[in-house]
């Protein structure tokens, strides 16, 4: 069977599939409301959260553009250390807000005490980070970091893109004290793209209502009057919600930590791997996402021709991101991928090592 392994999209089970297949229903009607909330209720336990939870058609950058706009009238910290870190500031500055960004080096994960540092000089209204960066394979602190500003700045508000990594890797969000979680479907919740789910916190919205000019589609005050009411302001993505309501069972079903647990194994051996045919990870060893595997090319592969290979073999990896294109490549290990996919695919790069030595070598 075809499998690809890319950081989304992901492959989708054929039952979810088949659930987008189910006859339309009005939007407004108690039968849609019914699975919409059925659907959203059971998404908390994603977050392990009480608080609300968002479900929009929108990629996850969407919900990016709604906590800078929602959760700050001016002061943004953005914690940068990858590609989508930085859109995190490309977000917040083309919002019009006054944003500094905290630049550490792809390959380090953010510090927390350096935050913390940060906090103290300015009065923040909002820190924003990325959980787990795609780019690099690198799975940030949140925790300690959350614990470093509340502890400097108990009144700012944080905000957690896990686009990536929910689903996949345990995010507390209540425990940990985060006030703004989102991800997207087409990753770890192996649905197909078009839509996005955020967790907000009661304090969070609070804040919202004070803060002007949050726009209409990504107003956070106005979808939490419409989630009372089982809906979104607008059409929401129906047969997507379809999909979500049935993959969420399967999920809960796997059950959480077991689904974690998988994650993580498979993480370990790709990682393991890579290290033994004397290919670094990138990420620093106790940072090291269980979601993405980002490797340094040290054999200066030509990753478009180990591509080709592979998809003769039905497979597919992702080249480096960015900066790092053809530096490194990606291994993705999250959703419905199993760990006999990954025997699969190591089985086909060790034919390819066999067939194609490095340019290096």
């Amino acid at each position: 069977m075809p499998h690809m392994f890319v950081p989304g999209p992901v492959d989708v089970a054929d039952e979810v599939l088949q659930a987008q297949a189910q006859p339309m229903l009005p939007h407004r009607s108690p039968e849609y409301e019914a699975i919409h909330r059925r659907a959203a209720e059971k998404a908390r336990q994603l977050f392990f959260t009480r608080h609300r939870v968002f479900l929009m058609a929108s990629s996850g950058t969407g919900f990016q553009e709604a906590a800078v706009r929602n959760l700050a009238r001016e002061r943004i910290l953005v914690c940068a250390n990858g590609a989508f870190a930085e859109r995190w500031f490309q977000v917040a500055t083309t919002n019009g807000k006054n944003a500094d960004k905290l630049t550490f080096e792809w390959d380090e994960p953010i510090a927390a005490e350096v935050v913390a540092a940060a906090l103290q000089k300015t009065p923040y209204e909002l820190v924003v980070l990325v959980h787990n960066e795609t780019s690099t394979g690198m799975q940030n602190p949140v925790r300690e970091v959350a614990e470093a500003v509340r502890a400097t700045r108990p009144d700012t508000l944080i905000a957690v893109d896990a686009v990536s990594s929910l689903g996949g890797a345990k995010i507390e969000m209540d425990a940990w004290g985060l006030d703004m979680v989102f991800t997207s479907s087409q990753k770890c919740l192996a649905l197909p793209p078009g839509l996005a789910l955020a967790a907000v916190s009661d304090r969070a919205l609070q804040k919202a209502e004070t803060v002007p000019d949050r726009g209409w589609y990504f107003d956070l005050v106005r979808l939490e009057k419409h989630r009372l009411k089982d809906s979104t302001p607008a059409t929401p993505a129906i047969s997507l919600i379809y999909a979500l309501d049935r993959q969420l069972d399967r999920i809960l079903e796997e059950g959480l930590d077991a689904r974690f647990a998988r994650h993580a194994a498979m993480a370990r051996r790709v990682q393991t791997w890579a290290e033994a045919h004397g290919m670094p990870v990138f990420a620093p060893e106790g940072y090291r996402s269980h979601t993405v595997t980002t490797i340094v090319n040290t054999h200066d592969w030509d990753i478009a021709a180990l591509n080709a290979f592979l998809m003769e073999r039905e497979m597919r990896i992702a080249n480096g991101y960015g900066p790092l294109k053809n530096k490194t490549f990606r291994i993705a290990h999250m959703g419905e991928t199993q760990p006999h996919h990954i025997e699969e695919l190591l089985t086909a790069l060790e034919e390819f090592i066999r067939q194609r030595p490095s340019r290096k070598s």
